[in-house]
């Protein structure tokens, strides 16, 4: 039987990993796209919590894989909670921006969905 991980598309080989929500979010922020984040979020929406939050997502069909998906990924659900967060309130970026950053402002002040 051969390591899902040493096929294309799989693992560290190209799979979609939901904890990184977070970190798209503050790329698409920092380089003005925020659509780009609220669509990525959106159809995390749609599939994380139906999924059990799985830990990753394969490459090629963007399905989990049975128990290599390791569903109830607390980590799964952080990403997405932050990335939201972000969303919501870009100036939180300064929270986790590296020291050279400090000095750089986020595009947005206030996603548009902030209704307060």
């Amino acid at each position: 039987m051969m390591h899902v991980s040493g096929h294309g598309c799989h693992n560290h080989n190209g799979g979609s990993w939901p904890v990184l929500l977070w970190l798209v979010t503050a790329a698409c922020i920092k380089t003005g796209r925020p659509q780009i984040a609220r669509r990525a979020i959106e159809l995390a929406e749609t599939r994380l919590s139906k999924d059990g939050w799985p830990e990753y997502y394969d490459g090629k069909q963007g399905r989990y894989i049975g128990k290599q998906a390791r569903k109830h990924q607390t980590w799964s659900v952080a990403g997405y909670l932050v990335a939201k967060m972000l969303l919501e309130d870009p100036s939180h970026l300064g929270m986790i921006a590296i020291e050279e950053d400090k000095h750089l402002k986020p595009v947005l002040r206030r996603s548009s969905s902030w209704t307060a």
